[in-house]
């Protein structure tokens, strides 16, 4: 459920602002209204984090190491500086040593020389000019052109020129350094950055004391921007000033925040948010609900503090459509064979399982369960008696996996206007939430005879009934928000253009559920094949081995292909026609209380 809030305004006397922000930190229950706020503290403690994961980034190829010897604490000598000085030198190096290589490749061609050699051969009157010429050139030149040829290949002549410079061609520009030298200085540049590589491999020993320093800086950016974003009364005595702020608090730690003002002497307003504010959403999850929150984490998906908590509904149809698209117990196995490595690994470095292990061990149970009831092991066209008495024949048409497809995406769409329905009443507008769901029913009859069977799934008259009068309910009581009834049917008709595609769009919405048909009839064909593949192989070694890298290949790459369907599919079949008929747009942002890190909100 998502957890009513109540807005705060918070007043303190000015002279202890921060002693009142700091008893407020430790409370941990208040989320401060987000504030542009500039000073000059706050400045320096955000060009000083950025600097530190900066350097923290520059540590983190080299992590492995910061667990053979003991870390730095915040505080010491400024390892963030002494790392990112060591990053520029590390850059300018292998800028310089890119810029070697590339004149040493310019000139290798023309061998191990001497550039000094020509300059002292000038100084006695003897002048001797490089060139790169062409063939075609070289071809050219007359017998009055003194040169003389050192090199070639297929497309070019590599000579000297003496005495004058050749008409309409650069001559080659002489290097610095001759090949050898540079040959020593590539080297010398390659032993300073390895010698740099070893210096930040002992730096990363330090690599928690620069992550527990960022982490520092987090909580003096927060107290800052906090103390910056109190408003003040100007007009009044310095002892008399008064400072404010103003933030959200929920309803279960009202009581803590009432009682630290008391003892604090600090003047407290309480009331609900109104339809201006934006309020956080704090969304409170029980053992089994909570499994679905690594996800929206993953998606990056909030519900807004007005919208509805879907968890326990979207983790349900999430774990069917993830056992339908990936479809084969065999492949549920190697996922739940997975979450169990990983669930024991975690439980040795950190005493519990990550919600995140959690959510893929039930989605590869149902998995599982999917593919035993349908009888589908690796996509194998015979599978042992014990594991075929599982199967449920039903499940093996084709035909019903697409109406069980239509039942669920109905089911699903009916659902949510039945949530919207609860929210509206009293309302009138609640009437149209059911004209709407009338409506989809009668779709799904229509769906039914139009894409499984117009014989077996003929369209009952009541179907008609239901989408037109739903449809017509809808228009009649979507805007009756109060005020006069029959404007407000006006209203309903105003926008039937944009509300007859919406239905439309109902339609299609109730269809695009085959895509869990489809999508995991794809995964089982491309499973037959390779296995296919495996067994067309003749008998023998070649079988064994050829055979299995097929079998390891051809499933390794459904596996990944599932993965990514879950996500294109079983996702948006949650996120946007489930939720798009919730009218959710998952516009909220987290609650995150002005705390210290290491503490937890109070109950």
């Amino acid at each position: 459920m998502i957890v009513p809030m109540k807005k705060v305004s918070l007043v303190v006397m000015d002279k202890t602002r921060e002693v009142s922000l700091e008893k407020l930190r430790e409370l941990g229950v208040v989320h401060l209204e987000k504030r542009t706020v500039v000073s000059d503290t706050l400045s320096a403690l955000l060009d000083r984090k950025a600097d530190a994961e900066k350097a923290l980034g520059l540590l983190r190829p080299y992590q492995g190491a910061a667990q053979v010897a003991p870390i730095q604490e915040p505080g010491e000598a400024d390892l963030v500086k002494q790392i990112l000085a060591l990053g520029d030198e590390r850059k300018a190096l292998q800028e310089r040593l890119l810029v070697t290589i590339k004149e040493r490749s310019r000139i290798e061609s023309w061998g191990n020389f001497n550039p000094g050699s020509f300059k002292d051969l000038a100084s006695q009157g003897v002048l001797l000019i490089p060139y790169k010429l062409p063939r075609k050139v070289y071809a050219s030149l007359g017998k009055e052109d003194l040169f003389i040829r050192l090199a070639e290949d297929k497309a070019v002549v590599y000579g000297l020129s003496v005495g004058k410079e050749i008409a309409g061609e650069m001559p080659f520009v002489l290097p610095e350094h001759s090949l050898e030298e540079l040959g020593g200085i590539i080297q010398g540049i390659q032993g300073k950055l390895q010698d740099i590589e070893t210096r930040f491999s002992e730096f990363a020993r330090g690599q928690a004391g620069v992550e527990a320093e960022i982490e520092e800086l987090n909580q003096r950016i927060a107290f800052e921007t906090a103390r910056a974003g109190m408003d003040r009364v100007e007009s009044v005595p310095v002892d008399l000033t008064v400072s404010w702020l103003t933030g959200y608090v929920p309803d279960d730690a009202v009581g803590t925040l009432k009682r630290a003002a008391a003892e604090n002497g600090w003047a407290l307003a309480l009331r609900d948010p109104d339809e201006t504010d934006n309020p956080p959403t704090l969304v409170k999850s029980n053992v089994f609900t909570r499994l679905i929150q690594p996800l929206f984490k993953l998606l990056g998906t909030t519900p807004g503090y007005r919208e509805y908590d879907i968890s326990l509904s979207y983790l349900l149809f999430f774990s069917f459509f993830f056992a339908m698209i990936f479809g084969d117990a065999g492949y549920g196995s190697i996922l739940f064979l997975g979450a169990l490595i990983f669930g024991i690994k975690s439980v040795k470095q950190t005493g519990k399982v990550p919600d995140g292990v959690l959510l893929l061990g039930l989605l590869s149970l149902t998995t599982i369960l999917w593919g035993t009831l349908t009888g589908s092991w690796f996509a194998m066209q015979h599978i042992p008696e014990f594991l075929a008495a599982f199967k449920v024949p039903f499940l093996a048409s084709e035909q019903n996996i697409k109406h069980i497809c239509f039942v669920v995406g109905a089911g699903q769409i009916v659902l949510a206007h039945l949530k919207n329905i609860k929210k509206a009443l009293p309302s009138l507008t609640a009437l149209a939430q059911l004209g709407w769901l009338c409506m989809v029913v009668g779709l799904y009859f229509l769906v039914l005879n139009l894409v499984l069977s117009k014989t077996e799934f003929p369209v009952p008259p009541f179907a008609l009934y239901l989408i037109g009068g739903g449809l017509g309910t809808f228009f009649i009581f979507v805007e009756q928000k109060g005020g006069n009834f029959f404007k407000n049917i006006g209203k309903g008709f105003a926008n039937f253009l944009p509300t007859f595609l919406s239905a439309v769009s109902s339609f299609s919405d109730i269809i695009s559920y085959i895509r869990l048909f489809a999508v995991g009839l794809a995964g089982a064909a491309i499973a037959s094949s390779f296995n296919g593949m495996a067994g067309g192989l003749p008998a023998g070694p070649v079988r064994i081995i050829a055979g299995g890298l097929i079998l390891l290949f051809g499933h390794g790459l459904n596996l990944a292909m599932n993965a990514l369907s879950v996500v294109v599919h079983g996702v948006r079949l949650n996120l946007l026609e489930y939720a798009g008929h919730l009218g959710m747009e998952w516009s909220g942002y987290t609650y995150s209380p002005f705390a210290l890190k290491h503490k937890a909100r109070p109950d």
